[in-house]
């Protein structure tokens, strides 16, 4: 005899259900798109695991016993939650969201994103809240802890496993004040390495790719301060002749939301006539996340946000 728990499985709820709704083995195998022969023989394997003979011959019909009219709304409803069960997840309607999602991202990065992601949550998820955190200094298992459903930067540091997509790739600028002693005639590169400047940096360090480019002309540029945010660096800008490195478009692209805090803080930008290395923002995410329709969502949200022409307060965001 078959063990009750051991032979019990989803296809047998599948099969019963169909006998007992058809009363047929032939109107059963058809709906179920196999043989008569092998409904038979799982209307046999039915009846020696529930020890009832379920459906019986009736002179050309076949009539239920009074288990199987006992069990039949029963298996209807264990079909049914099976189906919802396993049936793969449809698109996620943003409206019926109720979560927090938590993003890592360095502050200027954050800065640019807070903006559009109000704004679409206010229009499509109004239930949807946003904790950003900031970078931190060495790479950390966040995402594959869980800490952390997203992070969004300049993603050089990732698990294997990790799913990673580019987002946008900008050019650094000079940034200065109006009236700044550079920004009267066009940049050149001895001009800017004579300038003060202040650099960012979470480790506390006084160089980068500038300083590699001006030595290559025997220039060398004099760092006044590190500091660790970017905006602390671009306001100090705004308040002294120091010069701020900051992101902008690529020439011919529409210009980035990351460059809409300088612009708000009066800050001229100029092109550094030096070959520095492109900066690529991007987003990064577990893969356990990459089917999830709210996290689908979410990725959508900042693709949107970071791709869209940087706007004023008042403007809405781009479309996808």
């Amino acid at each position: 005899m078959d063990s009750p728990h051991a032979a019990l499985d989803a296809n047998l709820a599948v099969a019963l259900d169909a006998l007992l709704t058809e009363q047929s083995v032939t109107r059963a195998a058809a709906r179920l798109r196999t043989s008569p022969a092998a409904m038979s023989r799982t209307l046999a394997r039915l009846r020696r695991t529930l020890q009832d003979p379920l459906l019986v011959r009736a002179g050309q019909a076949m009539v239920p016993t009074p288990r199987a009219l006992a069990l039949r709304d029963e298996a209807a409803a264990v079909v049914r939650r099976l189906d919802a069960l396993l049936r793969p997840a449809g698109d996620t309607d943003p409206a019926t969201l109720r979560t927090t999602f938590t993003l890592q991202a360095a502050d200027l990065v954050g800065t640019a994103l807070a903006p559009g992601l109000l704004r679409l949550a206010g229009q499509e998820a109004p239930g949807v809240s946003f904790r950003l955190l900031a970078e931190e200094w060495e790479a950390s298992p966040a995402l594959r802890d869980g800490r952390i459903d997203l992070e969004v930067g300049s993603i050089d540091h990732v698990d294997p496993e990790t799913q990673v997509e580019e987002l946008v790739t900008l050019r650094m600028t000079a940034a200065v004040r109006p009236g700044h002693p550079l920004a009267g005639r066009p940049l050149d590169a001895a001009r800017l390495a004579a300038a003060e400047h202040v650099v960012v940096s979470r480790r506390g360090r006084f160089t980068g790719p500038l300083d590699a480019a001006l030595a290559e002309r025997n220039l060398y540029r004099r760092v006044t301060a590190v500091l660790p945010s970017h905006l602390a660096a671009m306001a100090l800008a705004a308040r002294s002749d120091v010069v701020c490195l900051v992101p902008a478009a690529l020439p011919g692209e529409p210009e980035s939301p990351l460059t809409h805090t300088a612009t708000d803080l009066g800050l001229r930008l100029l092109d550094i006539p030096l070959p520095l290395p492109p900066l690529t923002i991007g987003m990064a995410w577990h893969p356990r996340q990459a089917a999830d329709g709210a996290h689908r969502w979410l990725r959508d949200a900042v693709r949107r946000t970071l791709r869209a022409p940087a706007q004023g307060p008042g403007q809405a965001a781009g479309g996808a």
